[in-house]
């Protein structure tokens, strides 16, 4: 809700749970990257369609993308 589905940084995500960064990426993102609710992209974290649909949510609009993306 806070970011849109994202992109976000893992530093970002890592504040907003107060959990360690090194735990986030060796635990929990291939996880959630293995189940198909998070994916790693140029730009940071995105959360996937398949996510928004299991929590409920009806997902962002997507975005027309970045510069470099």
């Amino acid at each position: 809700e806070n970011h849109g589905g994202g992109p976000v940084g893992i530093g970002t995500i890592a504040a907003a749970i107060d959990e360690d960064k090194d735990t986030l990426e060796s635990i929990y993102e291939p996880f959630l990257m293995r189940i198909g609710f998070l994916e790693r992209t140029l730009r940071g974290r995105r959360v996937t369609a398949k996510a928004y649909s299991h929590l409920g949510y009806k997902g962002p609009i997507a975005d027309q993308g970045g510069l470099f993306d």
